[in-house]
């Protein structure tokens, strides 16, 4: 039984592995293929900063639900909390063997910072180390992900429940 654990675990980082290299892969292909302009317009020096500020203006259109957040719910369980941690506390497995320092997402102050619109963006894009959920995750389940992870500072950990959307 243990033996079949350490496969499983064994593959799971392998794949974990090949996909994070796949990614900076397409990172930088993009980046190389991206035309660069000679100097910066105001425009472009413009358009740029309000990049930022858009993500964290953007209001979460999806309206939280017992069952988008139970759908979710699942999701995180396979897919988050290896690193995340089962309860969001930052402890899963794989940040351990990592070394990776993560936010406690029971710490409603952990999440306070952080607008609907940016940590949308982070589980669709990723940040550091994570691998972004990408087209993996349709918009609206990514928008649930977003109540869910509020509601783990909440203590509910996705219940029915005050899940109201925080801006």
């Amino acid at each position: 039984m243990r033996h079949g654990l350490v496969c499983l675990g064994v593959v799971l980082l392998t794949g974990f592995s090949i996909s994070t290299a796949q990614q900076q892969e397409k990172q930088e292909k993009s980046k190389e293929n991206a035309a660069a302009p000679a100097a910066p317009t105001a425009v472009a020096a413009t358009t740029d900063a309000a990049k930022p500020a858009a993500a964290a203006e953007r209001k979460n259109p999806v309206k939280a639900t017992p069952e988008g957040i139970a759908v979710v719910k699942k999701i995180y369980g396979y897919d988050c909390a290896m690193c995340h941690g089962a309860a969001g506390d930052g402890k899963g497995d794989v940040a351990a063997s990592m070394n990776l320092t993560l936010k406690d997402w029971r710490d409603s102050a952990a999440l306070a910072g952080i607008s609907d619109g940016d940590m949308f963006d982070i589980i669709v894009k990723g940040k550091g180390k994570m691998i972004g959920e990408g087209d993996r995750l349709p918009t609206e389940k990514a928008w649930n992900m977003v109540h869910y992870v509020r509601s783990l500072a909440k203590g509910h950990g996705g219940a029915e429940k005050d899940v109201a959307p925080k801006s």
